[in-house]
């Protein structure tokens, strides 16, 4: 279970930073006082435009940055004071993490799983599972340098699913993957559901969400602006689907914003 209370994240601009944003002030907001919690057994959609304080949301999830305040709390243990619990109960996914590329896919597997405290046999039995549904074994042991931009996302993706974690978080799942192995990822996190994990996922793409989520929350400028399941944004906003919904939930905020400035 993923508890997030009141979390807000504040940054510091320096001088460099506020000529990149084109403002004055000496602070952005990224994360403003969200609340949400995703359940064992769920897809959690974590949705907005890019920007809006998703990925840091689940940086903070996954003990990478610190909270300004609020709190988060996975499987009972707070980011902050049982950080290494918390690593040791998740797996966080993002386009960011970067295999070494010296390394083969396999020895990095078993590599990472002895990490994790896993048997051989343990690590046997993922390797299968994982290489079958990813498609691996191909070029299992080719160096990571050798592979494709898309051979490469599955190689990340089976890497940090090693240990099989209570909790998978993944920032935009299929992002620079392609249709094949975008469906064998979306398919994988289903059955993560099915086997009672706790998955929470961000995106971009409406029809993606709409598809995979049992419940969504969005954020636009830091916010949390809606939640629940699809339903029932769908009947809050009077939409016939989400992408729709959103706009109409991005263009209030905009409204909103533009009269707060004046």
């Amino acid at each position: 279970m993923i508890e997030i209370n009141n979390l807000t994240k504040i940054y510091k601009l320096n001088a460099k930073k506020k000529k990149e944003l084109k403002t004055n002030k000496d602070v952005k907001i990224a994360v403003n006082d969200v609340s949400f919690t995703a359940h064992p057994g769920e897809i959690f959609g974590l949705l907005g435009p890019n920007g809006a304080g998703k990925t840091t949301t689940l940086r903070c999830v996954a003990t990478l940055l610190r909270p300004t305040s609020g709190n988060v709390k996975v499987c009972g243990y707070d980011t902050v004071e049982d950080g290494q619990k918390v690593r040791d109960s998740i797996c966080f996914l993002t386009n960011e993490i970067k295999l070494d590329e010296h390394f083969s896919t396999d020895y990095l597997f078993n590599f990472f799983g002895k990490l994790k405290d896993m048997t051989d046999e343990e690590i046997a039995a993922r390797k299968e599972e994982l290489f079958g549904v990813f498609g691996i074994n191909d070029f299992k042991d080719k160096k990571i340098e050798e592979l494709s931009t898309g051979m490469k996302q599955k190689a990340s993706i089976a890497v940090n699913l090693v240990n099989d974690p209570e909790v998978v978080i993944f920032d935009e799942p299929t992002s620079g993957l392609d249709i094949v192995t975008a469906k064998a990822v979306l398919d994988y996190l289903k059955s993560l559901r099915e086997k009672g994990k706790t998955v929470i996922v961000s995106t971009h793409i409406m029809s993606e969400a709409e598809k995979l989520c049992d419940k969504i929350a969005m954020i636009i400028g830091g916010k949390k602006v809606i939640e629940g399941s699809i339903p029932e944004v769908l009947e809050q906003t009077g939409m016939p689907d989400l992408e729709d919904a959103f706009f109409k939930l991005y263009m209030e905020n905009q409204k909103e914003n533009e009269e707060a400035a004046k």
